[in-house]
């Protein structure tokens, strides 16, 4: 059955309770609901404003009336007996902390702090069906259901899984059914979360609608898949798209931070790998401590001064460690002069002058101090390293140093060369030794005044006749 407008208007009547009441308890049972308004009221407005939401004021001797009490904190409650006393006060009920119920009679024109209502309903609903694992939650007008098997109408069941960050389903009961979102925006927006258009429900610009067509997610960026640094996710109708926050750029297709080029003093910036970074002016550098800010440079003696003409003056300006001099008396160039710090003597021992500035040097024996000025002598300690030996460095291994090509090729040539060379040359001393050995005799040896003798191994009999034979010649 497809709900027209006029069998909405119920519905629409009902749920519009909830926007017209301040603070309300209540519960419903059964077709009957009781509600508790906390607001100031006589007797006559009460009446008023339960006949106006379609109920009546809570009938004392209803066997539900303790169930409603028990909801309230304390005060006094108009209530309705049926029946007033002679002196025309009206009914109420007075509770106390202890949760003591008291009927009382007060002024029909006095204000008490609020009253109740009790409403039948008709064609109530039964329990929604959901699958398993999914939880049904209902509402009526933040009143709470004890009756699990029947639900009036005008009972909004939110149906999801636990946890889930959006629900799959939301219902209305009417006419004994349950109405899916979205419905008519008359009556509570259609259920949608932002807006309704006619039974549709419609999001921002930048969000998109849920799947369960009430609720309006992020979309894809909803997950936040850009991660990468200085990236931000933007909704498209394809999708998303990654693209650079405020203050960083694309480059190589990552977002470079480039916030710095902004603050730079010279308004030069480039990107050194991967970072961008102030740059100066020729004749200046970056100053060490503000990467943001330039000052002056002079690699020399005398550098030529910066100067600035004005309106008003004309100033020059000179690197740290210089001082400005005219050198150029004809023309009044300034100039900038290197400063000699060392002859103010701030060194404790030695100083070298440098272009710009001065290091200060100690003596043998002696540290220089943190403060770059001062010297201390050097403790035996340290010296010594603690009377204990230096580790050696560990060899890198006996690997032979790797020599060029062209190197190997010659060392082997030369090295060949060589040796062919030194053969020949014992080649031909062999030849020359043995044509000499070739040609020497024993005759050229002999000579009248020199004897010749062969030793040979001789036994006695032997040396004795060799003797006599000698002997013999002599005679001879």
């Amino acid at each position: 059955m497809i709900p027209t407008h006029a069998q909405l208007i119920c519905v629409l009547f009902l749920c519009g309770l909830e926007e017209t009441v301040l603070c309300q308890h209540g519960h419903c049972t059964g077709n009957q609901c009781f509600a508790v308004f906390q607001e100031q009221e006589d007797f006559p407005g009460a009446q008023k404003s339960c006949n106006d939401n379609g109920g009546q004021l809570l009938n004392y001797s209803s066997e539900q009336v303790k169930k409603i009490l028990n909801s309230l904190l304390k005060g006094s409650y108009w209530i309705d007996l049926h029946s007033t006393d002679r002196s025309g006060k009206c009914p109420s009920i007075s509770v106390s902390t202890g949760r003591d119920f008291t009927v009382l009679w007060e002024p029909c024109r006095g204000r008490l702090d609020g009253f109740l209502c009790q409403y039948t309903i008709d064609q109530p609903c039964s329990g929604l069906q959901a699958g398993a694992g999914t939880q049904v939650k209902y509402t009526y007008m933040d009143f709470k259901v004890d009756d699990l098997e029947m639900f009036p109408q005008g009972t909004i069941a939110v149906a999801g899984k636990a946890g889930a960050k959006y629900p799959d389903s939301k219902h209305l009961c009417f006419s004994s059914n349950w109405m899916a979102a979205p419905w008519n925006c008359e009556v509570m927006q259609g259920g949608c979360e932002h807006e309704c258009n006619s039974t549709t429900c419609t999001c921002p610009v930048g969000k998109t609608l849920n799947p369960n067509k009430i609720n309006c997610s992020e979309g894809p960026c909803d997950d936040n898949p850009c991660t990468g640094e200085g990236e931000e996710c933007e909704n498209t109708q394809a999708g998303h798209e990654c693209i650079c926050k405020d203050g960083f750029m694309e480059e190589n297709g990552a977002c470079v931070n480039v916030t710095i080029c902004e603050k730079c003093e010279h308004l030069l910036c480039d990107p050194i790998d991967g970072v961008y970074t102030c740059g100066c002016q020729k004749g200046f550098k970056v100053a060490a401590n503000e990467p943001t800010k330039c000052e002056l440079i002079c690699y020399e003696r005398d550098c030529p001064a910066i100067c600035i003409t004005d309106r008003d003056k004309y100033q020059c300006f000179c690197p740290d460690g210089y001082i400005k001099d005219i050198q150029d008396t004809k023309n009044s160039t300034p100039f900038c002069t290197d400063i000699n710090e060392c002859e103010t003597k701030q060194c404790d021992h030695k100083c070298e002058n440098l272009f710009g500035g001065h290091k200060c040097l100690c003596d043998e024996g002696f540290k220089l101090n943190r403060d770059e000025y001062t010297c201390d002598p050097v403790q035996k300690d340290e010296e010594d390293g603690s009377g204990s030996t230096l580790p050696l460095p560990t060899p890198a291994g006996a690997h032979p140093a790797a020599l060029p090509s062209y190197i190997k090729t010659g060392s082997v040539l030369g090295i060949t060369m060589f040796l062919a060379l030194c053969a020949a040359l014992l080649c031909c001393f062999i030849r020359n030794l043995f044509k000499r050995c070739g040609k020497f005799k024993l005759s050229s040896l002999k000579h009248s005044d020199i004897d010749i003798f062969y030793l040979q191994q001789v036994t006695t009999e032997t040396y004795k006749r060799l003797s006599f034979d000698k002997q013999l010649k002599n005679d001879s």
